[in-house]
């Protein structure tokens, strides 16, 4: 089983590395610090497998995923390993594709069942968070309002909240300021806020942004 692994802490992916490793049958092919960075390795590498930390750099986790199969055409999995266990997070995950999710704290062994359920065509979920998908099937809450945004519509935001202009942004993507302006107005109307730092604070819990 190929494995790129995609943290931006350099201590976890060598942790992550090791215990791997420790089995015949696993290879890490490659390791990425960012989003961006892991779509392109994926591009090229093809692994079988792709680990990946839901918070990251440059390109959140679940985007990362999209984009990941898309480009694979789904023969590329994804595992989520996070230390988040919320709702939205978990949620976002899998509705992203995302064939397993696992929390941090757990321990090696479920990490390697993890791929092993995922290598046999099968989704994996951390005891950690079940119950977090068992209440919200029983108990339906709100939507998780990142899913109702575009792709422009995230990535809109996802510039406003690292603090650029509607005209800087407008620069970047090539359209006017006043279409800016309409996709912020469109993206707090979504999501339900009514301001800049409302955005960011949503930005910076569903892992679009980080604090680095």
């Amino acid at each position: 089983m190929n494995i790129l692994l995609v943290d931006d802490h350099r201590m976890v992916l060598e942790g992550i590395r090791l215990c791997l490793e420790e089995r015949d049958d696993i290879e890490v092919v490659a390791e990425a610090s960012d989003g961006q960075t892991a779509v392109l390795l994926a591009r090229d590498l093809k692994p079988d497998v792709v680990v990946m930390d839901i918070t990251l750099p440059k390109l959140n986790g679940p985007d990362s995923a999209r984009q990941i199969l898309h480009d694979s055409q789904g023969r590329t999995k994804v595992l989520f390993l996070s230390m988040h266990s919320d709702r939205e997070f978990v949620l976002e995950a899998f509705r992203a594709g995302a064939s397993g999710y696992v929390v941090k704290s757990s321990s090696v062994s479920e990490l390697l069942q993890a791929l092993d359920e995922i290598a046999a065509g099968r989704k994996y979920l951390s005891p950690a968070v079940a119950d977090v998908v068992i209440d919200d099937f029983i108990n339906p809450a709100s939507p998780v309002p990142q899913t109702t945004l575009t792709p422009r519509q995230r990535h809109v935001l996802r510039l406003l909240a690292k603090g650029k202009t509607a005209k800087q942004i407008a620069a970047e993507l090539d359209l006017s300021h006043k279409t800016i302006h309409a996709f912020r107005s469109q993206i707090m109307a979504k999501l339900g806020v009514k301001s800049l730092a409302e955005l960011t604070m949503y930005a910076l819990r569903m892992g679009l942004i980080t604090m680095d």
